[in-house]
């Protein structure tokens, strides 16, 4: 089980930090070519207001949203819209791991596996609708 609350709160604080949506992407654009690729003709402003908003989407269907918002991610991810890869999910949220880390002074082991835990169940979704 997890924290949905603590996860909440972690994101506020994250949020907080000006540099974090920035630091989340750096992150994330090293840690493979092609991850750096699927950015190279995005208006970078653009794309962290739109993974902000994401994030709390994530955040707020862990804590009982109905999925609705999930399911419309997913469909924007399709192989037939921006073909994101379901390969690429576990790598985004090893890089947001990594920027909460830097930017949630409050970010520990098990507030990790709270954010995982919360997180998870909407990747699966996100990834399930891949081929559709």
């Amino acid at each position: 089980m997890f924290d949905a609350d603590a996860v909440f709160q972690s994101y506020g604080r994250a949020c907080n930090s000006p540099h974090f949506f920035e630091d989340f992407y750096t992150i994330f654009m090293g840690k493979s070519p092609e991850v750096r690729a699927m950015f190279e003709n995005t208006n970078m402003d653009s794309q962290r207001g739109l993974l902000r908003s994401g994030i709390l989407n994530l955040v707020l269907c862990a804590r009982g949203m109905p999925e609705t918002k999930i399911r419309a991610l997913g469909e924007s991810h399709s192989k037939k819209n921006m073909n994101i890869n379901p390969m690429f999910y576990g790598i985004w949220l090893d890089a947001l791991m990594e920027a909460l880390q830097k930017h949630d002074e409050d970010f520990s082991n098990s507030l990790e596996l709270s954010w995982r835990s919360a997180l998870l169940p909407s990747i699966e979704i996100m990834q399930s609708m891949y081929d559709q």
